[in-house]
This record gives C-alpha cells, sequence and structure tokens, in this order.
C-alpha cells in the first residue's frame, strides 16, 4: 500500500490524497490478506534516485496528455513493486482502463514472468466508480459526479440503438454534463488496443472520460 509521489503532477494533490493505512489494513485483514507491504516514499525514492520507467505508446493519450509524466511515475513504481514482491499474478483495476493497458504493456515489453489480471469496476449504488478520491467530495459534489457514469450509458445506449459516430456520441454525453460544478477535462472514443482515436465507434471501442469536480478529478470509462 504506497501513495506514490511520483505520478503526481501537483504538490497539492498529493498532499490531499486520502491516507487511511489503519483503516485500509483493517479491510485486507477482514478479506483474509496474510501481508501487507506499506513502504516509505524514503525506502522507494532515495535521495540519489534516478532511474526512470517510461512506456511511449499507450501512455501518450488521454490521462497522459493532460498529466506529463504520471505513467512514468506508474511504470516505475510498478516495476519497483514488482521487483520486490515477485508476484505471480497482480491485479489493476479497469475504472483506469489505461492505466491497466500500459502496465500490460510494461510487463510485456519487459519480459516480466507476472500475470496482469483486470479486475472490473466496483460501483457505489448511483454508478459512481469507487475511488479514494470520492471521500474528498462534498455532498453536492457526490451528486455531480453520479452524473459521469450516467452520461457514458446513455451515449452508450446511443450506440447500441445505432449512432456510430463518435462526435455525436461524445456530444450526448458532455450535454449531461453541463452543470454549474463540473468540468470536463476530456471525453474520448478510442480503440480498446491501442487508444488511438476511433473514426468510426465499434463494439469494443472504449468512451473514457475525465471530470472535475470540488477540486478533484475522476476517470471513469465504458466499454462501447
Amino acid at each position: 500500500m504506497f501513495v506514490n509521489p511520483a505520478q503526481f503532477n501537483q504538490r497539492a494533490d498529493f498532499e490531499k490524497y486520502p491516507r487511511a493505512l489503519a483503516r485500509d489494513a483493517a479491510l485486507c485483514r477482514a478479506e483474509g490478506a496474510d501481508l501487507l507491504f506499506a513502504p516509505s516514499a524514503a525506502a522507494m525514492y532515495p535521495p540519489s534516485h534516478s532511474t526512470w520507467v517510461t512506456e511511449e505508446s499507450l501512455s501518450l493519450p488521454l490521462c497522459g496528455a493532460r498529466r506529463p509524466g504520471h505513467f512514468r511515475g506508474v511504470c516505475t513504481i510498478v516495476l519497483k513493486l514488482f521487483n520486490l514482491i515477485r508476484p505471480a499474478e497482480a491485479i489493476f483495476g479497469l475504472k483506469d482502463r489505461q492505466q491497466t493497458l500500459v502496465i500490460r504493456r510494461m510487463t510485456r515489453d519487459l519480459n516480466l514472468p507476472i500475470r496482469i489480471v483486470d479486475a472490473p469496476t466496483v460501483r457505489e449504488s448511483d454508478g459512481l466508480a469507487m475511488s479514494s478520491r470520492n471521500r474528498r467530495l462534498t455532498p453536492r459534489g457526490r451528486r455531480l459526479a453520479a452524473l459521469l457514469n450516467g452520461a457514458l450509458a446513455f451515449a452508450r445506449a446511443a450506440f447500441l440503438r445505432g449512432e456510430r459516430r463518435p462526435s455525436r456520441l461524445i456530444l450526448l454525453a458532455r450535454r449531461l454534463l453541463r452543470q454549474p460544478g463540473l468540468r470536463v477535462e476530456y471525453l474520448e472514443i478510442v480503440r480498446s488496443a491501442d487508444l488511438r482515436p476511433a473514426r468510426r465507434a465499434t463494439r469494443g471501442d472504449l468512451l473514457a472520460a475525465a471530470i472535475w469536480v470540488d477540486g478533484v478529478r475522476l476517470i471513469d470509462n465504458l466499454r462501447l
């Protein structure tokens, strides 16, 4: 369990990120975990640290285009953890599907004997993807944040009815997100294999978005 300073673009975001080690440890214990690894930042990044890991394709669009250096920090810390723990399998949530794809590519390219397992997105009763960041939302912000999944689902429903123009599907979702206090950072339809923009929406493409509410950045995605 580790909040990785190297993947945050803004110091304030890193400092505000929720930390509840005792609570999380209790949850792990209740689920039958045998071991919890919770290193310090100093242990993972000594003062002379100067080696970084980059993935130069899947990490570039979507979140990578808006958060320079983010995936460099992700790849570096994940490789460090893989080297220390030597797992047979590693599980990554599909709420951040881009991250999962980047880690799978890194694992393949570096010939790591680790199987990357996808974990489905877990949602609240109103559809909001579960995230530590949700704790920072005000009650009104929480209601606004829940609109994201609804907007993505609305666009997917239009796709299932036959709409294939990405621009039209994106417009439908954006209309539902036009609310005071909610800012869309990006909303795109990309191919799920390489995250390149889809010229025509097809089954399996990824509808991905990032929004800001209450100064909190939230991401979500749905497969068409």
